[in-house]
């Protein structure tokens, strides 16, 4: 009798040192912070598990791998594992990272449109190189007119959708829902405010998207900008040619470095020294500063403006063309003595 009480307490011991060992286990699995630093991780689709544990491991400074591969095996992450930016914690416990890739529990990145956007091909690489889409199909949706004509666009005004600014997305996000983001800052920027504002110029939203793109090859000074649209909407105002450089640039696809006189000469809508008005879409991205400068212009009688002699990256203006022609006298001979003196 008393061996057999012995046995069932030894059992009985056992049992309870399994059973300790499996709720220390899973509470170290659980409820432990497992890394000692923080860190971002990118899978990819096809990502092998071992690599991505191997990653966590060594960028997140594991601090009790075993329980890091008990729940990567446990949680079948090799076979759930969700593509995607995630953030691992030194808070963060083995099974909630195991559950965060499986889940596709990710972390919103940030989305930086800024600087100059000219060509399509620059808005794909900006796109490309911070998102998982790819930048060619990028490309091609900002060509693709009926996928455009769900936001309200085309592949000749598509420049106007996009509203330089950080924002924030999921890094698996689609091409869709990229365009979706802008056409939603786009909404919010033409506030009644601005639509009123872009009515008494006689203008449509387009129109100033238009202009304000012309701004932006004019000049990246924002003080000025409101002189700079103001000058264009006084053409436009009396019928006179833009004759503006950045759209005869865009027909070369910027190649040029200088506009020079057989430049003009280019049988292109968007050539605003032979056709009048504005061309049929905006010449680059616009920034906010460029479309706010068109709604809000100078008011001003200047008709011209030319680079400062000064080289500061400002313009004179000029009301008249012999003012006009007597600043740029003094540009050209101030870029003459500059170039003499190298």
């Amino acid at each position: 009798m008393k061996r057999t009480l012995t046995y069932i307490l030894a059992a009985g011991a056992i049992i309870a040192a399994v059973a300790a060992m499996f709720a220390y286990r899973w509470y170290t699995d659980n409820k432990r912070p497992n890394f000692s630093r923080e860190t971002v991780l990118y899978v990819y689709p096809g990502m092998d598990a071992n690599k991505v544990f191997r990653m966590v491991a060594d960028s997140a400074g594991v601090l009790r791998p075993n329980s890091l591969e008990r729940a990567f095996n446990d949680k079948k992450v090799a076979e759930y594992m969700q593509p995607g930016r995630y953030v691992v914690k030194p808070s963060s416990s083995s099974v909630y990272v195991a559950r965060m890739l499986n889940n596709g529990w990710q972390t919103p990145t940030r989305l930086v449109l800024s600087g100059t956007m000219r060509r399509k091909g620059d808005i794909a690489r900006k796109i490309g190189n911070q998102m998982l889409v790819d930048s060619a199909e990028v490309a091609a949706a900002l060509d693709d007119d009926v996928l455009l004509a769900k936001y309200g666009f085309n592949s000749t005004n598509v420049f106007s959708l996009f509203i330089p600014d950080t924002y924030e997305m999921y890094w698996t996000a689609s091409v869709e829902e990229i365009l979706q983001k802008q056409k939603d800052a786009y909404d919010a920027f033409w506030t009644p405010e601005n639509v009123a504002k872009a009515e008494k110029l006689g203008l449509t939203k387009e129109e100033v998207s238009i202009v304000a793109s012309i701004v932006k090859g004019e000049t990246n000074y924002e003080p000025e900008m409101p002189s700079v649209a103001g000058v264009y909407l006084n053409r436009l105002r009396i019928g006179m040619l833009l004759q503006a450089d950045p759209t005869v640039a865009y027909c070369f696809d910027y190649e040029p470095n200088r506009i020079l006189l057989r430049h003009l000469q280019v049988d292109s809508p968007y050539n605003t020294y032979k056709y009048p008005g504005l061309p049929p879409g905006p010449i680059a991205v616009p920034t906010k500063a460029c479309l706010n400068a068109v709604l809000n212009p100078d008011p001003h009688d200047y008709l011209f403006f030319c680079a400062n002699s000064d080289f500061s990256g400002t313009h004179k203006f000029a009301s008249t063309l012999s003012e006009h022609n007597r600043n740029a006298r003094d540009f050209q001979a101030a870029l003459n003595r500059r170039n003499a003196s190298r």
